[in-house]
């Protein structure tokens, strides 16, 4: 019987080492297929073309694929809902947000994954700062008229948000908040459903992604009054912020990371982020994303997973303060 026992346990030890072994060797060759970065925004918004370009310098070095896939909705919660679930095995990676790891944590009962504990944070990649517009046809030539109009007429604005708990969807909540004004605030499962609503009529404010909205704004086919940022953007220097304009600790923006399931290995988490960091070191990504006016972070896996520790609390007790809901 001992020696039964033995032979056990000899085995057991023996598969052990070599499962280790086999792992390590996988770890040491990854990438050895496709990867997928899933983004929980459509196409052609700031974490899309950010993760695009990664992926295609990605490529340039590890040959191996990257594909981008947008999983929209829910500001994002549904994407980073579905990395959760994923192996951790460094070929499911998603660039996540503010709104799904930080701010609905504070709105919603529910999210299907915990910030803290089901991801493995690599690098924290850029924020994004808002602007406040309007169409040229809004008689509102700055904010202080914008906020008469609103409250002479209650039911004239309408803005859209990329979904419950995003930088738009909080500017807006804030503003009406510190004003007193009301205004209908629609839910889109992106920025760019918002922008024809938006150019057509059927919306008349927004607070959106400067990397999506500037352009229009130096076309003349958009107004903005403020930045939501706590400093001015380079892109646009001569924007106020809102603070400037007195509306005191008014910061609404976002930002985004790139981030892994729970329990990805070190080696891999390690190797990602080198790559990454370089990338974002390369003059023409780092032009190409300030052009955008994105402001280009770039930190550690253990300093993007503090700031998901220390934002979720200071974002509760915002939206606590302001008697912010998780209404649509």
């Amino acid at each position: 019987m001992k020696r039964t026992a033995g032979r056990i346990a000899s085995i057991v030890v023996a598969l052990s080492v070599a499962l280790a072994g086999g792992f390590a060797v996988a770890q040491s060759g990854y990438p050895d297929k496709p990867i997928r970065i899933l983004v929980g925004f459509s196409a052609g918004v700031a974490p899309d073309i950010t993760s695009r370009l990664f992926g295609d310098k990605f490529n340039e070095t590890w040959a191996k694929g990257v594909a981008v896939e947008n999983v929209t909705g829910a500001g994002g919660n549904l994407a980073v809902a579905q990395l959760a679930k994923a192996a951790p095995d460094g070929y499911t990676l998603a660039m996540g947000g503010n709104a799904a790891l930080v701010i609905n944590p504070n709105l919603m009962d529910k999210l299907g994954f915990d910030p803290v504990k089901d991801f493995t944070y690599i690098t924290q990649v850029f924020i994004v700062p808002n602007l406040v517009v309007v169409p040229p046809d809004v008689p509102a030539k700055n904010i202080q008229e914008l906020i008469a109009l609103a409250k002479s007429k209650p039911d004239y604005f309408v803005a859209g948000h990329a979904g419950i708990g995003t930088s738009q969807h909080l500017g807006g909540e804030l503003f009406m908040a510190m004003t007193g004004v009301k205004f209908q605030q629609v839910p889109y499962r992106g920025t760019t459903q918002i922008l024809p609503d938006l150019l057509g009529g059927r919306l008349n404010l927004f607070f959106g992604n400067i990397s999506n909205v500037l352009p229009l704004v130096r076309e003349g086919k958009l107004r903005a009054f403020a930045i939501t940022s706590k400093k001015r953007s380079p892109q646009i220097p001569e924007l106020p912020t809102m603070e400037e304009l007195g509306f005191k600790n008014f910061d609404a923006t976002a930002w985004f990371g790139l981030m892994g399931p729970a329990g990805l290995p070190k080696p891999i988490v390690d190797k990602i982020h080198a790559e990454t960091v370089k990338v974002m070191a390369q003059p023409d990504v780092r032009a190409k994303l300030e052009g955008l006016g994105l402001q280009l972070v770039g930190g550690t896996p253990a300093e993007f997973a503090e700031v998901v520790k220390t934002e979720m609390p200071a974002w509760g007790k915002v939206i606590k303060d302001a008697g912010i809901k998780a209404a649509p």
